[in-house]
């Protein structure tokens, strides 16, 4: 099996400061917890950024002020989310484009999403994926139900989008798919040929799905925007989640990717850090 990357995800868009005092809601903890996570075993770190009250943002400068703290503590591969929050327009979701990150996600398809609905219809999806072909950053494909993929293919023929690429399963979220390893399965034997696969599992499930995907020859991403708990009743720091990934499989005899292995493994090698 290739060696296993493992992403981390440290903040995302639902997760409130109130919630956990582990929270890297700022840039200069988001600096920190790239140093961390990157010496617990993890190769590449998904960003959303806050503002300082820890209300949700996807202000350019905010982001370019992240990109450095990530940049000045780690060799992370940096993946920015374009999905931001519920209620933010597609335009403001793909201004961070424009800083040139090695990576960002590209959903695809629109889901239910507890009460509210994420908004992905084929118009935004398309620009979206035109704006980073425009500045050249490689996307990873955010599957929320199998449909998802039916959709990543459809672009491709439409020339939207290249394929093979990094797919990321976000399995448990109210109102998308199951997590459950049969789920996995089938959505891993309808990858289009040559996609490299992760699994992020919601709440309690984000360990088993890991447990899954380790055994599967897949990627993993774990972290507080998914999941809150170590265990039952003790919050977690988002090192923790990425060093019990590394340890489970060290224990399955299945190294873990170093970021500079991450990038050989996802073609992003030469491309701009």
């Amino acid at each position: 099996m290739d060696p296993l990357i493992i992403t981390c995800a440290p903040v995302g868009a639902e997760v409130a400061p109130e919630q956990t005092p582990y929270l890297p809601h700022t840039p200069a903890r988001l600096g920190e917890t790239a140093h961390a996570v990157q010496a617990a075993g993890g190769a590449m770190i998904h960003v959303h950024c806050r503002n300082d009250d820890g209300s949700n943002t996807h202000d350019v400068a905010r982001f370019a002020e992240a990109y450095a703290a990530i940049r000045a503590h780690s060799d992370l591969i940096v993946q920015f989310s374009t999905g931001g929050a519920i209620g933010m327009s597609p335009q403001e979701r793909a201004a961070v484009l424009e800083l040139g990150p090695e990576m960002a996600t590209l959903t695809c398809g629109s889901v239910n999403f507890g009460d509210d609905i994420f908004e992905n219809s084929f118009p935004i999806m398309r620009a979206i994926a035109k704006k980073m072909k425009a500045f050249d950053v490689r996307p990873e494909l955010e599957i929320f139900d199998k449909g998802h993929l039916a959709n990543a293919r459809r672009l491709a023929r439409e020339g939207a989008l290249d394929l093979p690429q990094h797919v990321d399963f976000v399995l448990g979220v109210p109102g998308g798919l199951e997590a459950t390893a049969q789920n996995l399965c089938e959505l891993v034997d309808d990858l289009p040929q040559g996609c490299t696969w992760s699994v992020a599992g919601i709440g309690r499930q984000q360990l088993a799905m890991a447990m899954v995907a380790i055994a599967m020859g897949g990627h993993v991403r774990v972290g507080l925007e998914d999941n809150l708990y170590y265990a039952k009743g003790r919050l977690a720091r988002n090192e923790e989640l990425v060093a019990r990934v590394a340890r489970i499989a060290q224990e399955f005899g299945r190294p873990v990717a170093t970021p500079e292995q991450a990038r050989e493994l996802l073609g992003l090698r030469g491309r701009k850090a």
